[in-house]
């Protein structure tokens, strides 16, 4: 069978071919209101898996400790801030039936037959792929910290084996490159990361570092301590979505099937009244990611706020991990210490298990805009992500081990990131305003909203080339 007549895998709720092309049979009237809209929901719950992650569980925790409830504020600030680009690009693969890196390469200028912006998306790709392999080693050693198979805990021998485990879990669960497993497993983790990091931050109230109402006040003031505008700034950058999780909401919308209910664009008000009532599904389902991993960020922040800055304790990297382990240990028992390991090492294993699938996507799109195949082979696409499924674990894992990022890798991080969190804003706006059908744009009011998102990116992202060079 060749590949662009092979049926398509099995989708959710009643897509019967590929969910990257419109076709006129997957056509379905939106619900209305919430609850009949609840069983629509997920691309949400993919994007939350990935952000509540290391960024939350290490550096926002490590923040808290530095300034204390001071910036409490501003966790809902940036991560409120940031949706506006998320449900603009959304809108906008609604509007079109396209994933957001095609939309990127028809951002001008362009450089040869490409945009700028896909020239920074496969360049991206480079140190986000190497920090996942931190993540997968973090995870190792936090379970090697709990159950030691050989010598000491935290021995090499125990990461290396772990770690193997790990990458073996995350190969079995997504090879069969399903979007409802991908939505049922990060639904799944994040509902557990989010309830148990809630518990800790109540739990802390039967030790020595019991916060209070005034500090929950005090941190919701909208003040700035004195030295502390790098770390506010810094906060921002990494908390809520990022430029990646943005780039996937696109994917997962569409194979959620928001764009293929909607149908092929036929100039019609039916398609347009269609059109409107799946974004309204979306923004539901953005919004209630929003509350998922900004309940979470906030609950990591106060654990760093309430716990280590009173003892001026100020962990760097994988150390918060230990630091907090033992606080609560010593607290409340060798159990809770445990149950913290535990969190850690669920928090960060589910951020790669997020992120394999999305990045396996992005990427193999990414491969399609530089025309190393057709992205409507719908067989030879299938083959490509599913091959990336398998080997991106594998790669995590062996250069987790072997080496240590270095500190050339991480300022390129840095400024990769950077680059690339203004440049999906730009391409937001202009694919908003040069593609997105007018009848279904943003009224006044998400049209503000986009613009202050999008300047507040581009400000965050000059800040941070700044301070990096």
């Amino acid at each position: 069978m060749s590949d662009t007549t092979r049926p398509a895998d099995p989708a959710p709720e009643g897509i019967i071919d590929d969910p990257y092309r419109l076709n006129p049979a997957n056509i379905q009237e939106p619900p209305r209101g919430w609850k009949a809209s609840l069983r629509f929901l997920g691309p949400g719950m993919i994007t939350s898996a990935a952000i509540v992650g290391s960024g939350e569980l290490i550096t926002t925790t490590t923040l808290g400790a530095q300034v204390g409830f001071v910036l409490l504020w501003l966790v809902f600030v940036s991560t409120f801030v940031k949706v506006a680009v998320q449900i603009e690009l959304a809108r906008w693969s609604i509007s079109t039936g396209k994933a957001s890196i095609f939309g990127y390469d028809e951002v001008p200028p362009k450089i040869g037959r490409h945009s700028w912006v896909s020239y920074l998306t496969a360049i991206q790709f480079v140190p986000q792929l190497l920090t996942q392999s931190g993540l997968i080693t973090a995870s190792g050693l936090a379970l090697a910290l709990i159950l030691p198979v050989n010598g000491e805990p935290g021995s090499m021998v125990s990461v290396v084996f772990w770690v193997a485990i790990l990458v073996v879990g995350a190969i079995g669960i997504h090879v069969a490159n399903r979007y409802e497993i991908v939505e049922k497993v990060s639904t799944a983790l994040v509902v557990l990361v989010v309830v148990s990091v809630v518990s800790l931050v109540v739990v802390v109230q039967w030790t020595p570092f019991a916060w209070s109402a005034a500090d929950i006040g005090g941190g919701l003031q909208f003040q700035i301590a004195m030295g502390a505008v790098g770390v506010a700034i810094s906060m921002f950058g990494i908390t809520g979505t990022g430029a990646l999780e943005i780039t996937g909401y696109s994917f997962w919308c569409l194979e959620k099937g928001y764009a293929a209910w909607t149908g092929p664009n036929d100039g019609s008000e039916e398609w347009a009244r269609r059109a409107s009532g799946w974004i309204a599904v979306m923004k539901k389902d953005a919004w209630v990611s929003w509350g998922v991993y900004t309940a979470a960020t906030a609950a990591f922040y106060m654990l760093g706020a309430a716990v280590l800055h009173p003892q001026g304790l100020v962990p760097k990297g994988n150390d918060v991990l230990t630091t907090l382990s033992r606080i609560f240990t010593d607290s409340l028992g060798s159990w809770a210490g445990v149950a913290f390991m535990v969190l850690a090492v669920v928090t960060l294993y589910k951020t790669i298990l997020s992120n394999i699938p999305s990045f396996s996507r992005m990427i193999t799109a990414c491969i399609a805009v530089f025309g190393v195949f057709d992205w409507a082979l719908t067989g030879v696409r299938r083959r490509w992500v599913r091959a990336l499924i398998i080997a991106q674990p594998i790669l995590f894992g062996v250069v987790g081990v072997l080496t240590n990022s270095p500190l050339a890798l991480v300022i390129f991080g840095g400024i990769a990131n950077a680059f690339y969190l203004i440049a999906v804003a730009v391409a937001t706006v202009y694919l908003t305003y040069t593609q997105t059908d007018p009848r279904i744009r943003a009224e006044k009011t998400g049209a503000a909203y986009l613009m202050i998102s999008s300047l507040a990116i581009i400000a965050v992202g000059v800040f941070g080339l700044i301070a990096v060079f």
